[in-house]
């Protein structure tokens, strides 16, 4: 406290004895003397305050200065270097895709092309035009060709399917013991884009790669689509001739949902059926 906020009490303790003076000459003395003692401890209290306030002024300003310097040590540290993403080894690279038409079937109806990787760029999956399909155009053999789409359930059939009449080439059918060696295969199936009698979208392909093994990534992809209308799967089917033959090899299958991962997949599956050599030049097959 300083010594002019003290000056009230000092005068009015000297008011107050004042006032309490009985007019006797040893008393009044006596009470002028306590006051001076007073007036003299207050005066010392104030000086003792002071020394403190002062002393932590001091032990403040000398902290501020230790935590300015080390500040400034600080700044002058050079930044930590950045991390740099790791890049991916030779092994971990994706693995260009074979020749595909080159395969031979060793026992193993479907393989994983790419690790598994569909490939399809961020504007292959572009969702800005909605849902859409695209099937390329015969070529000189009358061959379907790739079929493409960024499928949605907007695209799926609302009706029932109609009975196909289209023949693809090599449409050289007949009866096994579990029904019919072919099936008119869709690349884009019926029931995920509606088209149905397209020829640009009909292949012939075996029992076994129809169903079970188109159908269950179809199946899979059209789960996916009917949990949400914003729900989008770009999808290619490729049929893969060798050279001139009128019946595909096989199909490679490519899927990725937009968004996440749920669906994505890029694997080949061989146009083959268990018990029976196929001629792919023209369709005509023997049991064995």
């Amino acid at each position: 406290m300083k010594l002019r906020k003290l000056m009230p009490l000092v005068l009015a303790a000297a008011f107050f004895f004042a006032g309490c003076s009985t007019g006797q000459p040893d008393n009044q003395a006596a009470q002028q003397s306590s006051l001076q003692t007073t007036v003299s401890r207050l005066a010392q209290t104030n000086k003792n305050t002071a020394a403190k306030i002062k002393d932590q002024a001091e032990s403040m300003s000398l902290e501020k200065e230790v935590i300015s310097e080390l500040e400034k040590k600080l700044n002058k540290q050079p930044a930590a270097p950045k991390q740099e993403s790791a890049k991916p080894t030779a092994a971990a690279s994706s693995t260009a895709a074979p020749d595909l038409a080159k395969l031979n079937y060793s026992g193993t109806p479907e393989i994983t092309v790419n690790n598994n990787d569909p490939g399809f760029s961020a504007s292959d999956q572009s969702t800005a035009k909605g849902g859409w399909e695209s099937y390329a155009d015969l070529d000189s053999l009358n061959r379907a060709q790739a079929a493409n789409a960024l499928l949605n359930r907007s695209l799926m059939p609302t009706s029932k399917r109609t009975a196909l009449t289209w023949d693809p080439t090599g449409w050289r059918n007949k009866r096994t013991a579990h029904g019919w060696l072919y099936n008119r295969s869709h690349l884009i199936g019926f029931q995920l884009s509606g088209e149905n009698n397209n020829p640009k979208n009909l292949i012939t392909g075996t029992q076994s790669l129809n169903n079970p093994h188109m159908l269950a990534h179809e199946m899979d992809i059209a789960y996916y689509l009917k949990q949400s209308n914003q729900h989008f799967i770009r999808y290619q089917v490729k049929p893969v001739y060798r050279g001139n033959e009128l019946v595909a090899r096989g199909v490679q299958m490519r899927a990725q949902s937009v968004g996440d991962n749920t669906v994505r997949f890029n694997v080949y599956i061989f146009n083959v059926e268990p018990g029976y050599t196929i001629n792919y030049t023209d369709g005509t097959s023997v049991k064995g």
